[in-house]
């Protein structure tokens, strides 16, 4: 008996570990990140050295990344993210031991896993590797690619899964570390990252960056050309080439003011500098949120500032998605969700209600369609998607923005906005620095806000936003002033044909409106009106040029197609060449001509615009 009392807690406390163990092992799955190899809660990295010599003729990048790392499970291994890297040595340690690794096989969207033999004391692996010519995240252009046509141009593009095409990595957004970096480049040029950045270029071409606050690897950046810097005020500034910098300069001098506005809505701006560097015409995004450094598309320069809601858009990453970030791509909607919500927050304190609400309508409308294209029953229509097997970028559509700012904009109403303000500082403030899941956001959502009110959480409905596809019945009602007057003149011109009863002043949001409500069936007269009094082909705003141009195309309004040509093979944001490509390739004409078209714009395009259209068109 005596043996048998002493036999029950032992086997009790082996039940205990053993639940445990499963339980630890259920939450492992449950956040496991379905586009790593990388298994963080095992063995992790929480800082990066990195020293890297970037070689123009070549088109390569190649040098050492030291990586600190912790390893709580005592394992006799890490794995790291690779992809097309040429991996020469790795070493351990500071005084640099040499051990063995495995390359795994290859998956085309996450390529490799790099296996490192380490051992338990183990804390710091060195990794010297080169990456491919042809790196996914990476775009050499010439000196006639680049505004300035003078000195080339590299760039680096790692959102979602492309940090592992130049840097051997744990490229998970739910793995963050803070890095320093030495990086050579040719002493003509410039050199930046998404850190803390120089405002001169260096007598020898090398420059020493700090970030000294953790990010995930997808917010890694590398610019190198020939650039310059203006100051807008004292902690906000642009990069861009010379010839561009006085017009950019011109274009985002709201950037403190804007800056200031986010910070009186959530709080302090907790990255020191808030800079923007403008790209050349190839940048496949309007703007991406690299830390401490916007990377940002040249088409906002439109010359009247009225595209710069952009600016407020990746300002607005600096809460939601870089301070507090998606734990992995199928919670994306976490990130471009909240900071749409938050960019029109800051566009109406610096721009005014009107400004905002006729945002709200043109992205309501642009999600509404997108739901009617992909089908109201689609599971890629869910704001908690699985892309799990697939590239994670085709998460970037207006679901993860526009349906994400919706449901935010749905609790807003339902728990009143003053309300509404605290509870999101106070996320952003408690999750700083830190990267969460779809259900980790619901549970603070119930413990902070909703409290067990199960009449509030009906009334949100929350399931039917975060788990079922297509649009909740409860979506926000949204409304403009400004565009009701407009319908008011549009319904006017119908009945009259007289286009001069449009004729007034349109703002960009009133010109895209207006094209979007034009019947189906426009008449090529009524399309040649309208573009008499608006000169909508000759536009310099390419928002306007990309929608005018995709209807030119639908209803084969050829005094465009010029114009259409010269924009696809000048400008390589996705955004805009998706929408026209889409359009020509509906016939057989039109896939003919882009085609053409699109053999000479090709070399203009980073890779994730070219490998869109080459499925597109193929």
């Amino acid at each position: 008996m005596a043996k048998l009392l002493i036999l029950i807690p032992i086997l009790f406390a082996f039940a205990c570990q053993s639940k445990n163990a499963d339980d630890a092992e259920k939450a492992n799955k449950s956040q496991r990140d379905p586009h790593s190899f990388s298994e963080p809660s095992k063995a992790v990295v929480k800082h990066l050295d990195l020293d890297i010599k970037v070689n123009f003729v070549s088109k390569l990048i190649s040098g050492k990344a030291s990586w600190t790392i912790e390893n709580p499970s005592k394992g006799d291994e890490i794995i790291f993210d690779s992809r097309n890297l040429q991996i020469s040595k790795i070493t351990l340690g500071d005084d640099e031991k040499e051990t063995t690794f495995n390359l795994g096989d290859s998956d085309k969207f996450m390529g490799q896993a790099l296996t490192v033999k380490i051992d338990e004391a183990t804390s710091k692996v060195n990794i010297y590797y080169t990456n491919a010519a042809d790196a996914a995240a990476v775009q050499w252009l010439s000196p006639q690619q680049t505004a300035g046509k003078k000195a080339p141009f590299m760039f680096t593009q790692s959102q979602a899964i492309l940090a592992r095409t130049w840097i051997p990595c744990q490229d998970s957004p739910g793995v963050r570390f803070t890095y320093n970096a030495t990086v050579a480049v040719p002493k003509e040029l410039l050199a930046l990252m998404s850190a803390e950045n120089p405002q001169e270029k260096s007598p020898d071409g090398i420059y020493q960056f700090k970030q000294p606050n953790a990010i995930p690897s997808y917010l890694m950046a590398l610019a190198v050309g020939d650039l310059v810097f203006q100051a807008v005020d004292n902690r906000t500034g642009v990069y861009a080439e010379p010839v561009t910098l006085q017009k950019a300069a011109y274009e985002l001098a709201d950037m403190g003011k804007m800056t200031t506005a986010a910070e009186k809505i959530y709080g302090p701006y907790k990255w020191g500098r808030y800079d923007v560097l403008i790209l050349p015409p190839s940048f496949p995004f309007g703007g991406m949120e690299n830390p401490m450094l916007t990377f940002a598309t040249p088409t906002i320069i439109a010359g009247d500032r009225s595209l710069v809601s952009l600016i407020a858009h990746e300002l607005a990453h600096s809460w939601s998605g870089n301070l507090v970030t998606n734990a992995n791509w199928n919670d994306f909607w976490l990130n471009e969700g909240f900071t749409t919500y938050f960019e029109r927050r800051i566009v109406e304190d610096v721009y005014g209600k009107d400004e905002a609400k006729m945002q709200e309508l043109l992205g309501y409308q642009g999600l509404q369609n997108l739901v009617t294209e992909m089908g109201t029953t689609n599971a890629d229509t869910k704001l908690k998607a699985n892309f799990e097997g697939r590239d994670p970028d085709e998460g970037v559509t207006d679901i993860a923005y526009e349906k994400g700012y919706a449901f935010i904009r749905t609790i807003e109403n339902a728990v009143g906005r003053e309300k509404f303000d605290v509870f999101l500082r106070g996320y952003f403030d408690s999750h700083a620095f830190n990267s969460i899941t779809t259900e980790e956001f619901l549970t603070y959502l119930d413990d902070k806000l909703i409290k067990g009110d199960k009449a509030l959480e009906e009334k949100i409905g929350i399931d039917a936003w975060v788990y079922q596809p297509g649009l909740p019945t409860n979506s926000p009602a949204v409304g403009s002033e400004k565009f009701k007057t407009l319908d008011s003149l549009i319904n006017d011109w119908q009945k009259s044909n007289d286009v001069s009863v449009l004729n007034k002043k349109l703002s960009t949001n009133e010109a895209l409106y207006l094209i979007s409500r034009l019947p189906p069936n426009i008449s090529l007269k009524q399309m040649a009106d309208l573009d008499k009094t608006f000169k909508f082909t000759d536009s310099g705003n390419s928002e306007i040029q990309a929608a005018w141009y995709t209807l030119a195309v639908r209803m084969n309004y050829k005094p465009a197609y010029p114009n259409i040509e010269t924009f696809l093979t000048e400008v390589g944001r996705r955004k805009f060449l998706m929408p026209l490509y889409k359009e020509m390739a509906k016939t057989a004409e039109g896939k003919q001509w882009a085609r053409r078209i699109y053999a000479k714009a090709r070399p203009n395009y980073h890779s994730v615009a070219y490998n869109s259209i080459d499925e597109l068109l193929k």
